[in-house]
């Protein structure tokens, strides 16, 4: 399905969408930290895994995204996420 298929309205909605995709990650992985937080059992192990993908989506190094599920600590997340608005 190409873009065609899409009225120029559409068209432009996707890609300001795929333009803002880095800002889209990471407001969703801010998101992810206070849910972290407060979830318990595999409800937080599923939020880990979606805040890994969040991560390579930012282009964060594989090493310090493995780092970070190791330890599971949301205070470490939190601190990536400041880091990353601080460049923003």
């Amino acid at each position: 399905m190409g873009m065609d298929d899409y009225t120029k309205h559409q068209q432009k909605i996707i890609k300001r969408y795929y333009q803002n995709l880095d800002q889209i990650a990471l407001q969703r992985l801010s998101e992810l930290v206070a849910d972290l937080y407060l979830a318990e059992g595999k409800k937080r192990d599923k939020l880990w895994e979606t805040a890994a993908g969040c991560m390579q989506k930012l282009k964060i190094p594989q090493q310090r995204i493995d780092h970070l599920l190791a330890q599971k600590d949301p205070k470490m997340l939190a601190r990536l996420v400041s880091e990353l608005m601080g460049q923003s």
